[in-house]
């Protein structure tokens, strides 16, 4: 945000960071739920998703601190977590897809992806 912004701008970049880190703790607490529930012994397949949602999970959490700093965090390190947050969520949901009983997983990966690329076009 430059010192131009104007008050508008401000709450539209400060409601899109907030629906971005409620995307990504709900996609956090869906993905670690679903990587729960997989065997950890099961197929190849089963193993990936457990991975990518266990990694999923990882990264939603870590982008709700980075977008909870406020002033701490530059926005160039804030556009990366946000871009590789959005990134994982849609390979993680790539993966509950061909995973049975994992649509809800999916879908809260594939709408905190949706929340972020709406994030980032609040940046700069």
């Amino acid at each position: 945000m430059t010192p131009t912004t104007s008050q508008q701008e401000l709450f539209r970049f400060l409601e899109d960071r907030f629906a971005c880190a409620q995307a990504c703790t709900e996609c956090a607490r869906a993905c670690a739920l679903r990587a729960s529930l997989v065997d950890p012994d099961g197929t190849e397949n089963q193993e990936l998703v457990r991975r990518k949602g266990i990694m999923c999970a990882e990264v939603c959490d870590a982008t709700c601190r980075v977008l909870s700093e406020q002033n701490q965090v530059d926005e160039g390190s804030i556009r990366a977590q946000v871009e590789w947050c959005r990134t994982v969520c849609l390979e993680a949901a790539h993966a509950f897809d061909r995973q049975p009983g994992a649509e809800d997983s999916a879908a809260a990966c594939r709408a905190c992806a949706r929340a972020c690329t709406d994030f980032l076009a609040t940046l700069n």
